[in-house]
């Protein structure tokens, strides 16, 4: 397929693996990149379940909140299945499970709940006063600057093209162990044109509401995911859409970890576009665990 003018190579990836192929009544088939990491990336099996829910509700029915837990890691180098089950269809609301499968097993299970659009009560929190990404370091930038000196792991987060760019407005959890506030705020951005499809908008929405948030968790003791010693994993993953969102400039999100304990931590985002909407709060407790000597 051509690279549509104004596309990236890693956003158009992104979309047509997006693009599930249908198998049977309730049941698709999806892909992960091969780009050289152990499991699939929880976001994209997000996105994925999303999709293939979207696929069995009226087109006219929007997703407002999604409830996924994580059970095993994705093997990238198999199709994923997607098993969809039809669980209410209400005169408002609909509700979808999604499980996906891989080995014959569940790797991923998801609750979806859709709902025809209404109006009604409306407000929303105050949008965080932080820099604008335009006077922030970009990622060639960064690259240029600190990946000569960073462990293998951070040069190969960073090193590579991805369909979200994303800008924190600070990098110092990253090249210090000084234990910070447990808190970030990181500009996103897709990397390349999405097309003006309500459903994809949101999957691709909830493909990037995974990024960053267990790193988030670790601030407060000084490490990153990045770190060796480290076994570092998303267990679930909760997020709410309150209003619609294009994809066509910066969005900022915020996050902040209230507690850490039982080897899980816990982190709290919420997704702003530039003029201050809030478009979508998420939640997520992860693995945060000391690997065992040998």
């Amino acid at each position: 397929m051509s690279q549509p003018v104004g596309q990236t190579k890693p956003m158009q990836d992104l979309i047509e693996r997006l693009d599930l192929e249908k198998l049977e009544e309730n049941l698709f088939r999806g892909s992960s990149p091969q780009n050289g990491w152990q499991r699939v990336f929880g976001g994209l099996v997000i996105a994925q379940a999303l999709i293939a829910a979207q696929r069995c509700v009226d087109p006219d029915r929007i997703v407002h909140s999604l409830h996924a837990y994580f059970m095993r890691p994705g093997d990238p180098s198999i199709p994923i299945v997607y098993q969809v089950e039809r669980i209410r269809d209400g005169s408002s609301f609909t509700t979808r499970r999604v499980v996906a499968i891989q080995h014959g097993k569940a790797i991923f299970s998801m609750s979806a709940s859709f709902q025809v659009e209404e109006p009604g009560f409306d407000h929303q929190v105050t949008i965080p006063d932080v820099p604008a990404p335009e006077t922030l370091m970009g990622e060639a930038e960064f690259r240029a600057a600190f990946l000569a000196q960073a462990p293998d792991t951070v040069k190969k987060y960073w090193g590579r093209e991805r369909p979200i760019e994303i800008r924190p407005t600070s990098l110092t959890h990253y090249m210090s162990r000084e234990k910070l506030e447990p808190e970030a705020h990181i500009w996103v951005r897709a990397s390349g044109l999405v097309p003006n499809d309500r459903h994809l908008q949101t999957a691709i929405l909830a493909y990037l509401s995974d990024m960053t948030l267990l790193d988030t968790s670790l601030y407060a003791h000084g490490t990153s995911i990045f770190d060796p010693e480290l076994q570092v994993a998303s267990l679930d993953h909760a997020m709410w859409f309150h209003r619609p969102c294009r994809l066509d400039d910066w969005l900022l999100y915020t996050q902040d970890s209230p507690s850490a304990a039982g080897a899980r931590g816990m982190t709290r985002g919420s997704i702003f576009t530039r003029d201050g909407r809030l478009v979508a709060s998420v939640a997520q407790e992860g693995l945060i665990r000391k690997r065992a000597n040998d």
